[in-house]
């Protein structure tokens, strides 16, 4: 039997600007925090860096023919601010424009429709040394930096998305410290959090401005299917989901903070950086929003005899670690099966929270920007690669969405994560997450089995 997804539905493909184009510092295009993360000693592994990755800047037209012998129907990629808008204000960079513009319009002639990000975790140096996130200046930058990219690709991109995962970018980067800018403090996070929507809701409004009506405006969220370990950590669930999916939700589905977290964190910060007139800001209209997936979260109260090991962080995921962000409850390690990354696999999960989210917010379209699994992939004697974890997992996956579509959820797209082997973060090239293997010596592509068998997903509109 054949789980067959309705017609409209699309399938892509995800990537990440830094994670994959090198080139940077070619054509005009300055550093971003990424850049001075990964060449700062210790905050990467092996000391890796983005400055070449899949080379992809070079070999988009490989990369875009890999998509179209794939079948893929659409594809997910992110604007580098810093090759645009160099310094994050100011002069904008022709040759950063060009470069996106040129793989748009290659996409459009294989028949794969684009959907672009405007942020993926790039910021522009320049913009972090004058406070970053926790910096209001920085969102009304994402403003115009959007109006630029709005003006050059709007009328060829049907579907923008403003930020990924401002969850990551606050708190991993600014109280967990394992993301650029590597800062530690729970305040700043905060901070970080209300700008990062404040941007979101600015850029809508600056795309809405230049780009047709039809264009379709979104924002990507890593929302987290929050449980605790036992009845006991009722409250504790209750924080972790405001912390991690309402405090973006409702401002920008309801206009309005849930005032539960924001008691919860007085003693963190007194949100002065919150003023008059954002909220209606941030609750620009949206037409679809992006949900990534990865695996299920479990927490446990700061008081219920847990512990964080010493120097634990958010990426300890086989130790009691804090939260990022407050000081009220802990990340407990679940039980397996995991996937390379230590992420425990379960595909209901997802089904959950779709269904969580198309009942709290039935208004909004939802699409799968990111789902997907990094296994240890072994290269064969004769250069295949066979994945089978990552086939098993993404079956599961794809059938929890579309369980989820049958019980009433208005789930629209999914793109999987990721194309190709890249650049994963503090991670370095040590996690594989591809269709598509990377040799990162001589950069040569091979299509995994798990590209294969998704190929025959597209063909067929489903799984078996």
């Amino acid at each position: 039997m054949t789980r067959t997804f309705p017609d409209g539905f699309l399938w892509g493909t995800a990537t990440a600007s830094y994670q994959i184009e090198g080139a940077v510092d070619e054509d005009g295009r300055k550093p971003s925090i990424w850049d001075t993360f990964s060449h700062t000693p210790g905050m990467t592994k092996d000391g890796d860096t983005g400055d070449v990755a899949d080379d992809h800047y070079h070999r988009f037209a490989e990369d875009v023919a890999l998509m179209a012998d794939l079948g893929l129907q659409a594809y997910r990629f992110s604007v580098a601010w810093p090759r645009v808008v160099p310094t994050g204000s100011g002069a904008v960079n022709r040759a950063g424009l060009d470069f996106y513009s040129r793989l748009v319009d290659l996409l459009l002639e294989n028949g794969i429709e684009p959907l672009a990000t405007l942020y993926h975790w790039d910021l522009p140096q320049p913009l972090q040394d004058a406070g970053g996130w926790t910096n209001r200046a920085t969102a009304e930058r994402f403003g115009e930096y959007a109006t630029v990219v709005g003006r050059a690709l709007g009328d060829r991109v049907p579907t923008f998305t403003t930020l990924n995962e401002p969850w990551c970018s606050a708190y991993l980067g600014y109280s967990a410290g394992v993301h650029a800018p590597g800062v530690q403090d729970n305040a700043s996070a905060l901070a970080a959090v209300h700008h990062l929507n404040l941007a979101h809701g600015l850029g809508v409004r600056a795309m809405r401005s230049v780009v047709a009506s039809t264009t379709a405006m979104s924002v990507t969220l890593n929302l987290q299917n929050v449980r605790g370990v036992s009845a006991d950590d009722t409250d504790a669930v209750r924080h972790v989901d405001g912390l991690s999916n309402r405090i973006f939700l409702d401002p920008m589905l309801r206009g309005m903070y849930p005032e539960d977290v924001l008691d919860d964190l007085r003693h963190i910060t007194d949100f002065a950086f919150i003023h008059d007139g954002d909220a209606a800001v941030i609750n620009a209209p949206l037409d679809v929003l992006g949900i990534n997936y990865y695996f299920p979260t479990l927490v446990a109260g700061t008081s219920s005899g847990y512990a964080p090991a010493e120097g634990a962080t958010r990426y300890d995921w086989n130790d009691v670690a804090p939260v990022p962000g407050t000081d009220l409850a802990y990340q407990i390690p679940q039980e397996g099966p995991y996937t390379a990354m230590g992420w425990r696999i379960e595909a209901p999960s997802l089904t959950e929270l779709l269904l969580r989210v198309h009942r709290d917010y039935p208004e909004i379209p939802l699409m799968i920007t990111e789902n997907g699994a990094a296994f240890d992939d072994v290269v064969a004697a004769d250069g295949t690669v066979h994945d089978a974890d990552r086939i098993a997992y993404l079956h599961d996956h794809i059938g929890a969405v579309h369980d989820a579509i049958t019980a009433g959820a208005d789930v629209r797209a999914y793109f999987l994560w990721s194309l190709l082997d890249n650049f994963e973060w503090a991670f370095g090239y040590s996690k594989r997450f591809g269709i598509v293997h990377v040799d990162y010596e001589t950069l040569e592509r091979t299509v995994k089995d798990s590209g294969n068998w998704y190929r025959e997903v597209i063909a067929n509109h489903g799984v078996n």
